[in-house]
């Protein structure tokens, strides 16, 4: 197995074991990506509309991520919570948080300085004002995931930066993949996916101590 796919595949293993145990947080991934894919289609034809669905997208994961996944000692990998943000490589809650706020403020400051110092024209009607606010979202995106790479390149290596990259964009055709029953067994009432300590179809991933740390 390339030692490139091995790391990818420790990424997403991690992320999912980690990050992914609540049956609503799975569902609710799996709606994000669904509209990530609608993202990816307005991409070069209605770059705005794209940074709105974009953003959309994000927010429903991430209220998985902060309201239903479990928090404090994980049980089920017998780690701390302090121990998966500090091996994280991509946006740990902290990094999360940061992007967030900027991501709340842009509407702010478009509403303070309409123009935004010359970048745009003064907005005529309401639906110009959320076409800006969704440019801007769009940069605060894909700068967040760039200015994240570059620091990978710099703390770690360019393959972790660039097989990160890779994991973040595929992620929702890899999520719709994973997830798809994940409604079902929330409507049987499962809250906790049983078989996150189950690694066998993720091959020598689980197994490899080398890259385990690559979240």
């Amino acid at each position: 197995m390339s030692r490139y796919y091995k790391v990818l595949q420790t990424q997403r293993f991690d992320d999912y074991r980690y990050y992914h145990q609540s049956r609503i947080n799975q569902t609710l991934h799996l709606i994000s990506a669904v509209i990530f894919l609608v993202c990816y289609a307005l991409l070069f034809k209605d770059p705005a509309m794209a940074g709105l669905v974009g953003w959309l997208a994000m927010l429903t994961r991430q209220t998985g991520h902060f309201f239903f996944e479990p928090n404090g000692y994980d049980h089920v990998n017998d780690v701390t919570n302090d121990y998966k943000e500090a091996v994280k490589v991509g946006y740990n809650q902290t990094r999360k948080i940061v992007l967030l706020t900027v991501w709340g403020l842009v509407p702010v400051a478009l509403f303070a300085f309409p123009t935004l110092f010359g970048l745009f024209e003064a907005p005529a009607s309401r639906m110009e004002f959320v076409r800006h606010v969704g440019v801007l979202w769009l940069a605060v995106g894909i700068g967040g995931g760039l200015f994240r790479v570059v620091q990978l390149f710099a703390t770690q290596d360019v393959a972790t930066g660039l097989i990160w990259a890779f994991k973040v964009l595929t992620d929702p055709l890899h999520n719709i993949a994973l997830y798809w029953k994940s409604p079902l067994a929330l409507l049987r009432g499962e809250l906790i996916d049983p078989t996150i300590k189950n690694a066998a179809h993720w091959g020598a991933a689980a197994d490899d101590e080398e890259a385990a740390h690559l979240t």
